[in-house]
């Protein structure tokens, strides 16, 4: 049977990816939901005039717009099918991109309900990470130390308890 942490950060891939997957969908056409696409355009737009060195850099709302959707695509269908190391790079990304999108919205000055969505996703997105970059537990009958070539268990386990002593 899988362990919870393995069931856990499955459930927050999977839940996760298909998020982005979706996002990044309404970014990139009208096909979901014509309004979400026309407020996403009207978002972008502003995040390129609150930000006039994008433009300077040739940046415009189309291009940020589409980039980042793209990438909300790409990273969403890494985190839901994709296993390994490659989930948590993808992770990462995403994770930069939510910090990158809650830099926008103070920017134009959103107010906090037009970006909780992002902050609720950061957080989990974080969670995620720390959960998959924590080291698997293993059992006790398996926390043995190789040492030239003798099996012998780990110190902290091999120490007698504080104030016992050791009976041979």
């Amino acid at each position: 049977m899988a362990s919870p942490r393995t069931i856990t950060i499955v459930a927050l891939s999977v839940a996760l990816g298909l998020f982005f997957v979706f996002m990044g969908t309404i970014k990139l056409t009208p096909r979901l939901s014509r309004d979400a696409y026309n407020e996403m355009k009207r978002a972008y737009k502003s995040y390129v005039r609150a930000l006039p060195m994008l433009k300077k850099m040739g940046v415009s709302s189309i291009l940020l717009r589409k980039s980042i959707g793209a990438l909300e695509v790409a990273c969403g269908i890494v985190m839901t099918l994709v296993p390994g190391r490659p989930k948590d790079v993808a992770n990462f990304l995403l994770l930069l991109l939510v910090l990158a999108v809650l830099f926008f919205h103070q920017l134009v000055g959103d107010p906090l309900k037009r970006y909780a969505h992002a902050l609720v996703f950061g957080i989990l997105l974080t969670c995620r990470l720390l959960i998959a970059r924590q080291p698997e537990e293993l059992p006790p009958d398996k926390r043995m130390l190789s040492v030239n070539g003798d099996e012998q268990p780990l110190i902290h386990e091999a120490a007698p308890e504080k104030g016992k002593v050791k009976v041979s």
